[in-house]
């Protein structure tokens, strides 16, 4: 069984191709194969960033921010035709938000951006390895 076989319930990832699951899945079961036997320093580090990694719902809410205030501030000093980007960003948040997909998740999920849940279960899966590991006893 994978690792990546515990995430239920994750709407970004039933709306991502199944090759590019696999994609996040491989470099997570490498990430836990390859940290967990390495001194304990290295796994609270690699816990670490993983405890700083930015989620895909972090960098879609930070793009859409950016994007519905820049259109706001173009609209402001040029052409109040600016306010179209602010109008799609909200919308594609908002079918992010009812439906779990919106157009840029796709390009994020190829760039390898993971889920909470990802990240969460890499994190889990490191802490189980540094409990196991006899020389912290």
């Amino acid at each position: 069984m994978h690792i990546t076989e515990k995430i239920t319930n994750d709407r970004v990832r039933s709306f991502t191709s199944s090759e590019i699951n696999e994609a996040i899945d491989q470099q997570m079961e490498e990430n836990v194969e390859f940290y967990s036997i390495q001194n304990p320093v290295t796994i609270k580090r690699r816990i670490e960033e993983l405890d700083a990694e930015w989620d895909i719902e972090r960098i879609l809410e930070l793009n859409a921010s950016t994007l519905a205030l820049t259109g706001i501030l173009l609209s402001a000093i040029g052409s109040k035709k600016w306010l179209l980007l602010s109008g799609l960003v909200t919308a594609f948040m908002a079918q992010h938000a009812i439906q779990g997909w919106c157009p840029p998740l796709e390009l994020l999920r190829k760039l390898k951006v993971r889920t909470r849940k990802e990240i969460d279960m890499e994190k889990h899966f490191l802490l189980k390895a540094l409990e196991a590991r006899p020389d912290l006893k």
